[in-house]
Order: C-alpha cells, then sequence, then structure tokens
C-alpha cells in the first residue's frame, strides 16, 4: 500500500459499484477521502476511487484491503436472493471483513442495515433504535439483515454503526423503489394493489450517502452517549429517515408515470413513523424533500 498523509481518512467500501455504494464514494471523495473501492468485476469503480477487485468474504483479500484503512463502509446484502446465499453474503460475508477490520486496526465500521429488521405489525406505534425486531416471521431479507447486525454487535474493539434507513428512493439501474418496483408495477397487476394509507417511510440515497460519508470520515464526533454520537468501541444502530410520507404519496407517483391504474385495498398496515431523532442530534439534515425525491422518481419513469 502506498503512504498516505496521516490526516487524509482511507475509507474501504464494499459495493462501490452499487446503487448506495457508489453514491457513498462520490460523498467520501467530495470530502478528500482516499476510497478503496470494493467491486467483483475489474473497470466497475467509481471515478476518482482505488479499485479492488475481489470477494470481500474471503478472509485474504479482507485483510489486504483494509490494511491500513481508517474506517470501512459496508453496503452489500444480496436482497431478492434465496436466504442460504443472503446469509452466506450478508451475514457470513459482512462479518468476515468486519472482523479483518478490526485486527487491523481501523477506527469505524459503518454498515448500511436497513429499518426493515424492526417489527412493523399493524398495531406497532413508532419505531426508535430500541424497538423491538423482526421474529422469525419477518421474511428473509429482514431475518438474514437482523442476523448481520446482530453479528456485528459481537465484533468487539472497533467502533460499529449499524445505519437503518426505510425505502431508499434515488434514480439508478438497481434502485428498488426508483427502478425495480416501479417496474413490477407497470408489469404485474397484483403490485398495483396496495393500501393508501399505510406508512411509507423513506430517504434519498443523495441523504444517505451523505451520513455514511459523515460518519466513516470522522465529521460525526465520538461520543460517550449514542444520543450525541458513536459510542467509542461499542456498536451503535441509528434510523435515518426523511419526512413523513403514505404508501398513497408512491404509489400514485409510479401508476401515474408508467401508465397504470392504482387499486386500493383496505387491510390491517403499520402506520407508524421511522424516529431519527438520533441521527438528527449526530447533525445530520435531509437535503431532499418528498416533493423532490417523487418529482425525481416521476421524471425518470416518463
Amino acid at each position: 500500500m502506498s503512504q498516505t498523509p496521516a490526516d487524509v481518512p482511507v475509507v474501504v467500501v464494499t459495493g462501490a459499484n452499487g446503487f448506495v455504494g457508489a453514491t457513498t464514494c462520490a460523498a467520501l471523495v467530495e470530502r478528500g477521502a482516499r476510497v478503496r473501492a470494493v467491486v467483483r468485476r475489474a473497470g466497475t469503480a467509481p471515478a476518482g476511487t482505488e479499485e479492488h477487485v475481489g470477494e470481500f468474504s474471503d478472509a485474504g483479500f479482507a485483510a489486504s484491503v483494509v490494511d491500513g484503512a481508517t474506517a470501512l463502509v459496508t453496503t452489500v446484502h444480496p436482497m431478492g436472493s434465496d436466504r442460504e446465499t443472503q446469509h452466506r453474503v450478508g451475514v457470513e460475508g459482512t462479518t468476515t471483513i468486519a472482523r479483518a477490520a478490526r485486527d487491523a486496526g481501523v477506527r469505524r465500521l459503518v454498515h448500511v442495515s436497513t429499518a426493515g429488521v424492526y417489527d412493523r405489525s399493524p398495531d406497532t406505534g413508532d419505531v426508535d433504535e430500541g424497538s423491538a425486531l423482526v421474529g422469525e416471521d419477518g421474511g428473509d431479507y429482514g431475518i438474514t439483515k437482523r442476523d448481520t447486525d446482530a453479528s456485528l454487535a459481537r465484533v468487539d474493539a472497533i467502533t460499529r454503526v449499524l445505519v437503518r434507513p426505510p425505502a431508499i428512493l434515488g434514480p439508478g439501474e438497481t434502485s428498488v423503489w426508483n427502478t425495480l418496483r416501479p417496474a413490477a408495477v407497470r408489469d404485474e397487476p397484483a403490485a398495483r394493489r396496495t393500501a393508501p394509507d399505510k406508512t411509507f417511510a423513506w430517504v434519498h440515497v443523495a441523504d444517505l450517502a451523505v451520513f455514511l460519508a459523515d460518519v466513516a470520515t470522522g465529521r460525526v464526533a465520538e461520543a460517550d452517549d449514542p444520543e450525541r454520537g458513536p459510542v467509542a468501541g461499542e456498536c451503535t444502530a441509528v434510523n435515518l429517515a426523511a419526512e413523513p410520507a403514505r404508501t398513497r404519496d408512491y404509489h400514485e407517483t409510479v401508476t401515474t408515470a408508467v401508465g397504470v391504474e392504482p387499486e386500493w385495498v383496505e387491510e390491517p398496515s403499520w402506520t407508524g413513523r421511522i424516529v431519527a431523532d438520533r441521527a438528527r442530534a449526530w447533525g445530520w439534515t435531509p437535503a431532499v424533500d418528498l416533493g423532490q425525491a417523487l418529482r425525481e422518481l416521476a421524471d425518470g419513469l416518463r
């Protein structure tokens, strides 16, 4: 590894060419960080980063890529894959590189978790970082993300931050909510059916990336209280959510843009909110409001 000035953050990003990873790399570069972009295919790393091709689940590769780094940002989870694959990549793979980072003396691990780890049954109210997590009926994604968080909590002696966003809006070929879900709404009648007053908790990918970059580069200082910052050497969860919205807001935007009619149903639904007071206390303020996010979504679909 080449020498880097002591005051320049060196941040490793897994899934660097993905939806969240690429945007996070750009935010890190803007902050003057040296970014090691972990990708699986040569030539796919974002501009301004150092490309490292390999599998972060391989202990040898993981050890080499985190050597001399100051922070690690993990963004990879194979959502939509079978449960065995999600466990192997999400739980086992992420834990492998987390342990490598700990052993290499990396100061911070910032993991992109999900608000999907929380129980959001119809009778559940607002959800904060201390709320109940999903049980074994929580679906493959929620369960494996929950188990990844639990596994990272056991990797001691490194400051760990579990960032829990809900639906992530923003343009991208692999964006679930801007690309994949709208395609399903266009092509599958069942995907047009939803309860209009159900909570649609969301955050824009640009605002998520800013927060990840600020935590990874130390702009968010450590504290002895999780309400003021990441607790040094401990594992701190933090929710990230923008202004409140309902499924009707998102669904009407998508169905109008793709030229189909929505089908509203009455069914028990969660109507609480993801409480993001902790993130705001750490200095985070989302820049993208709901109107802008939905206009961006509609423009991209037309």
